[in-house]
């Protein structure tokens, strides 16, 4: 078909005409799309929106999360100088204290030695006593280990067929990399489909400055990876393979057991335990399938892991340190000696982290508005890194994904990004030490403690918008959407039939006939004015949209207006049951 004297690589909509401003959807909010109209100009009244047949929304963001991978890459690059002995002695990594200065220090380079990886030894087997008499095994879950076994076995290999190049802990590096960049960029192409209708906001993801300093530090890519792929399987109503899915990247992180307290939330207001009850059997069966092996064969080498956690004690960027470090008190367990794990302060850590999901269970249980799964699983995420006493840099990449899911606003997420990626920098500059000028201990707590209070800045505006549905604007997007305002929810979205308080656009897109194809449990992000593109999935929901009313992204005074409610604008629930809308309270 014919478009303004081209072929067009998809049906035209019903409706020719041009998709009003509000349909073009562009990347973030506010600066950016300041930055977007400075550079090229606002999008013209009758440009051909949506049909470039080579680069989609996807492929855009994709490219962006390569570039940021290689950024990711070069930022470590200069700790894989090597010497060149002239002794006979072979060469090897020159870190005289560049990993700190340069800031590309990065845990695979020295672990593949210091855990017996470079003899080929196998993990949770391989022991080794360190200086001061401890005997030591792999400290990684079972499949985080087992991934840099696999590696390192590789990068034998390619340093047995192509003995020459760089030295074998670089190709064990360099394999790693590719490995863990295809898991980052699997983890963005979930996420962009778990978006449904507001796909650019992935765009945050990809192009996100803890890519750059952060990416390959350490293998968390690989659970992120998982925790993504489970919230999409779950969106797609397969919450059996999203459990599966998640008991896979328990077995990698611990962090992807929190995303099953935002489903427990909301599983108890729809009063839909079973579903929930089936991904959390599954997830008991993959996780047991990949340790259970580990647990009989090396029981000691397992409960490393577990045992490392208990005894270590808090460090430099956890909460405690930070008031220690500031206020010279002397912190919890003074008196513990060498070795033993300080137990108080494995209490309050806990305790804090109990009563933060305690608190987002309230706060899911009274906001009027069955709040989104990305909203609560943020929540608790973040809560955990702040009570925990380790919040290790790369942790923080745990929060990506959630927060473009859950509140994806570029005034509120890059300045909390932008801070936590370039405090990496202050991080080794700390380690460094004093006597190498590297910043003081003072300085480096108030630093975090800056970082702590963005993260909490961003929790601030995910509660706002879950009692306010009116201003998350992931539910404005959605709000005609016939499986709900929630993208994630699956198989806990509300009934249809239960949702009359939209107002006037879901009133008009259960009576219009259209349907998203492609909305967050059949397809991909196509529909309605996901980037502009108004396929034949798509394209009833914008023809909607021009006849009834402004589109999702339209001024809330319209819901007003067609609700009859004068100036205050109706919140936009589409996800309440109607016990909900009896004791909104509740």
């Amino acid at each position: 078909m014919l478009s303004n004297g081209r072929l067009s690589p998809l049906p035209l909509d019903e409706d020719l005409r041009s998709l009003s401003p509000q349909e073009r959807v562009r990347p973030g909010d506010g600066p950016a799309r300041t930055v977007l109209d400075a550079w090229g100009g606002p999008v013209g009244e009758h440009a051909a929106v949506g049909r470039q047949p080579f680069w989609t929304p996807l492929r855009v963001i994709m490219l962006f999360a390569v570039i940021f991978l290689a950024f990711g890459f070069f930022s470590k690059a200069a700790c894989l100088e090597t010497s060149h002995p002239t002794d006979g002695s072979q060469p090897g990594l020159m870190w005289d204290g560049r990993q700190y200065y340069k800031a590309c220090y990065a845990d695979p380079l020295p672990l593949y030695s210091a855990e017996g990886l470079s003899q080929g030894a196998f993990p949770y087997k391989y022991s080794w006593v360190t200086d001061s008499g401890e005997v030591r095994y792999m400290e990684y879950p079972v499949l985080s280990g087992m991934f840099q076994y696999v590696t390192a076995q590789g990068a034998q290999a390619w340093h047995a067929v192509f003995p020459g190049g760089p030295i074998e802990v670089i190709k064990y590096f360099v394999l790693g990399v590719v490995l863990l960049a295809f898991m980052w960029m699997v983890a963005v192409w979930a996420t962009y489909l778990s978006a449904g209708r507001r796909p650019w906001d992935t765009l945050l993801m990809a192009a996100s400055p803890l890519v750059i300093f952060q990416a390959f530090t350490n293998y968390d890519l690989m659970a992120v990876a998982f925790a993504s792929v489970a919230l999409l399987l779950w969106a797609r109503r397969r919450p059996v393979w999203a459990g599966v899915v998640l008991g896979l990247g328990v077995a990698a992180k611990l962090y992807p057991l929190f995303l099953f307290g935002a489903l427990l939330v909301v599983a108890i207001r729809r009063r839909r335990l079973l579903e929930l009850g089936k991904a959390v059997a599954a997830a008991i069966v993959a996780w047991l399938v990949v340790n259970l092996p580990i647990m009989i064969g090396f029981p000691q080498g397992w409960r490393e892991f577990f045992r490392l956690n208990s005894d270590r004690p808090a460090n430099p960027e956890s909460i405690y340190a930070v008031v220690q470090g500031l206020t010279g008190w002397a912190g919890f367990d003074v008196g513990r000696a060498a070795g033993e794990a300080p137990a108080t302060l494995n209490m309050v850590s806990l305790v804090l982290f109990a009563a933060g999901c305690v608190a987002v269970l309230v706060i899911g249980l009274t906001a009027a508005t069955t709040p989104r799964i990305a909203q609560l699983a943020f929540l608790i995420v973040a809560f955990f890194l702040l009570t925990n006493k380790v919040w290790s840099p790369q942790y923080s990449l745990w929060l990506v994904p959630l927060a473009v899911l859950a509140v994806p606003r570029v005034k509120v997420l890059l300045p909390w990004m932008a801070f936590d990626a370039l405090l990496w920098v202050a991080h080794m500059s700390y380690f460094h030490g004093v006597a190498n000028k590297g910043i003081d201990p003072e300085l480096f707590h108030t630093l975090v403690l800056v970082r702590n209070l963005l993260v909490v800045a961003v929790c601030v505006a995910v509660i706002v918008e879950i009692y306010r549905p009116d201003l998350d604007l992931v539910r404005r997007s959605h709000r005609d959407d016939p499986h709900g305002t929630d993208p994630l929810a699956g198989v806990l979205a509300g009934p249809r039939a239960d949702r009359s308080d939209a107002g006037g656009p879901s009133a008009a897109g259960a009576s219009g006939g259209g349907t998203a194809a492609d909305g967050p449990s059949g397809g991909g992000p196509s529909g309605g004015g996901a980037a502009g593109s108004r396929s034949s999935a798509g394209g009833s929901s914008a023809s909607r949209s021009r006849a009834d009313g402004p589109p999702a992204d339209g001024p809330l005074e319209y819901v007003a207006q067609s609700t009859g409610q004068g100036a205050e604008p109706a919140a936009p629930d589409t996800s309440g049951d109607a016990h909900e809308k009896e004791n909104p309270a509740r």
